[in-house]
């Protein structure tokens, strides 16, 4: 990537502007400023090769794959409907998705036995059953009744071994009890219904060292992005303090996932009119190096993965050569790139920086060059919309001032 302080730009550019594009270096600006005269042939021909001046500002492609997955839902081994195999195989055989977790709630359902004996056991044979390195990946999981920081969050394992984690008051969570579940490496969790009265949290209260990697920003109706979210439908409603943004406004570094918390069997699928947002599954996609439980799970755990509303999204999202999900430290001007690539027309890129939309972009692909620092650390993150109504949400990226 060319450095900024080489001429290319403008030297008076950072006095001018906060935001920037390639479409103003000086090797563009050079082929625009001509004294020769173009027949139509070569008239045509100098804008393919404005394309080619500006990629020359693109990074190369991601070193990793794209992988998609469901990784919220229940089966009768609690207050869901299909059994286990029936779950992982319709995930794998008509969602088409590379990976799944079955995330059943450790109380197993109201008036049925928790998953503390037999039906844990269950639950840890069927992702192991259905584990399939290189082709469909199961993570181990279950959801955990965390009162009152976290009414539901989900326990993922880094492999299949390990005990189900039970509170010393069924239920209920300590700070104390939470601090070591997130002090595991082994171990990831993940909240969801975070903005409800009656199963949210409070990020505006809460001590900032029980804060999560990744929050569920999404599934099906409910969106935690900012309170009263048009794509919140949720009849239980919403409280402030329970939303990501409120999170990362206490400096929260924390990623996002989206998922489906199907109960039946649409997981991973629409499951309504595609025009009711309340029809797409949330759906993950992680930026890991192969398709295995371990990987996986690495990718989530450093927040490389994004979240979205059904059918695919591929985004590609860096500041600095740094992706999704990181934190670096830099005190001069920050580079950022995305590329999106959609199963619908896409609508606009919108670029999230510190709580606050900032620009957006209706090109799939785009350079974006910050010159401002605007806090000791700035929070990225982007907001995909598709003209069909759907969103996708990246993990965030921090730059901190050095």
């Amino acid at each position: 990537m060319p450095d900024p302080a080489d001429a290319l730009f403008s030297p008076e550019r950072r006095q001018a502007r906060r935001f920037d594009t390639p479409y103003r270096s000086r090797p563009m600006t050079d082929q625009v400023f001509t004294e020769e005269e173009l027949d139509g042939e070569k008239r045509r021909l100098a804008y393919p090769r404005f394309a080619e001046t500006i990629r020359q500002f693109y990074p190369e492609p991601s070193k990793y794959r794209i992988l998609f997955g469901e990784l919220h839902g229940h089966s009768c081994l609690s207050d869901g409907g299909p059994t286990p195999d029936e779950y992982y195989r319709n995930i794998r055989e008509n969602a088409k998705l590379d990976f799944a977790a079955l995330t059943d709630h450790h109380h197993g359902g109201v008036g049925s036995p928790t998953l503390y004996g037999p039906k844990g056991e269950a639950l840890r044979e069927a992702a192991i059953r259905w584990n399939d390195p290189g082709t469909f990946s199961t993570l181990f999981g279950y959801e955990i009744d965390g009162y009152p920081y976290y009414n539901n969050f989900i326990v993922y394992h880094r492999d299949f071994t390990g005990k189900i984690f039970r509170e010393k008051i069924d239920g209920d969570i300590t700070a104390a009890e939470l601090k070591e579940l997130l002090s595991r490496k082994d171990r990831l969790l993940i909240p969801h219904d975070t903005y409800q009265l009656n199963s949210g949290a409070d990020f505006l209260k809460m001590d900032p060292a029980l804060f999560t990697p990744l929050i569920e920003i999404y599934s099906r109706g409910d969106c935690a992005e900012w309170f009263g979210h048009p794509y919140n439908l949720d009849g239980g409603g919403m409280v402030k303090g329970g939303c990501w943004q409120d999170a990362l406004r206490r400096g929260a570094r924390m990623g996002c996932i989206a998922a489906s918390d199907d109960h039946g069997l649409k997981n991973g699928l629409v499951s309504g009119p595609p025009e009711d947002p309340c029809s797409w599954p949330g759906i993950t996609g992680v930026l890991c190096e192969e398709n295995t439980t371990e990987s996986i799970f690495d990718a989530l755990r450093a927040r490389r993965c994004y979240g979205f509303m059904g059918g695919r999204m591929r985004i590609d999202f860096r500041i600095n050569g740094h992706s999704m999900g990181e934190e670096f430290s830099e005190t001069g001007d920050r580079w950022i790139y995305y590329h999106v690539e959609a199963d619908a027309p896409l609508a606009k890129v919108t670029l999230v920086k510190n709580c606050e939309d900032v620009l957006f972009v209706r090109k799939p692909e785009q350079m974006i060059l910050d010159y401002s620092s605007d806090a000791s650390t700035d929070c990225y993150y982007l907001r995909v919309e598709l003209k069909d109504g759907r969103l996708g949400w990246t993990s965030p990226i921090w730059v901190d001032r050095e």
